[in-house]
């Protein structure tokens, strides 16, 4: 495999989540910039402002109204930018310090509030509702959906966590202590996710079976994944400024170097490859 590079920021400015749009179009968000910025098919980048330079916008998603949602981790609000590019935003609880985004089997925006121990849902038309994980200190990560639930991890909290549409929760703690989960994401035969702190990948199945996969580089802390639709997964390793791919049986079978000091964050799945966000100010797209 082969990869390039887009340059789209300066290196201060940090492309943390990456969307490959329904038009061909990539897009990420400058998390150290309040930024977000498209990349069209052509190669014409656009910046989108948001005014708000402490925003620290993060994930981002389609949501289920042809618009791009984002979470904005600095000022607790889940962006949006209209096919029409215009910009707004709604709400959450202040201070929740929302990071996890998805859209849930109900068509509704589902987020992580980091600093509060809760998951809101959020409908496009700006209505919020929260629902209680259950526990103190869990720092809830990403969040992807699986079928009728959705499932996400819990950093500090060492565990990775199922949630009904109604907020019913269980919490599976994992058999390695301390391993830091933070990415998540629903594959064909379970739930991939990432150990960062423990340098594993990990998948749960929908009874709870966990499965952990430990790394080459037990010190390359795995950061985001994408399922890929042949069982496996993508992962970005940002202590390694790497990313990788594992097969339906957690085997690397592939791993692109993609520079020291890269920062690997972010990853997006296409028909050629995988997009990824490098918070040098660069996107590299990995061809397959």
């Amino acid at each position: 495999m082969r990869s390039t590079e887009v340059s789209v920021a300066e290196s201060n400015e940090g492309p943390y989540g990456v969307l490959l749009g329904e038009g061909g179009e990539i897009w990420t968000t400058l998390v150290h910039a309040g930024v977000v910025v498209r990349v069209a098919a052509d190669g014409e980048v656009s910046r989108f402002s948001l005014d708000a330079p402490g925003s620290r916008p993060s994930v981002i998603v389609h949501g289920p109204d042809d618009a791009v949602w984002f979470t904005r981790n600095g000022d607790d609000r889940l962006g949006r930018i209209g096919a029409d590019g215009t910009i707004s935003d709604v709400a959450v609880e202040s201070g929740s310090a929302p990071y996890g985004l998805c859209v849930g089997p109900d068509g509704a925006l589902w987020t992580t509030l980091m600093s509060t121990d809760r998951i809101a849902r959020v409908t496009p038309a700006g209505e919020v509702s929260e629902f209680e994980i259950g526990v103190s200190g869990g720092f809830p990560g990403f969040i992807t959906a699986d079928g009728d639930a959705l499932w996400f991890t819990l950093n500090q909290g060492n565990s990775v966590g199922r949630m009904t549409v109604d907020g019913e929760v269980v919490l599976h703690p994992l058999p390695t202590e301390a391993a830091g989960p933070v990415g998540i994401s629903a594959g064909v035969d379970g739930v991939w996710f990432t150990e960062l702190m423990a340098g594993q990948v990990g998948r749960i199945s929908a009874d709870g079976k966990i499965e952990e996969f430990p790394l080459p580089d037990r010190a390359s802390k795995p950061h985001a994944v994408a399922a890929t639709d042949d069982g496996g997964c993508w992962v970005t390793l940002w202590g390694s400024g790497s990313a990788i791919r594992l097969d339906s049986r957690g085997a690397v079978v592939e791993e692109i170097v993609l520079g020291e000091g890269s920062e690997p964050h972010g990853l997006a799945l296409t028909a050629d490859g995988v997009w990824v966000a490098l918070e040098i100010g660069v996107l590299a797209h990995i061809h397959a």
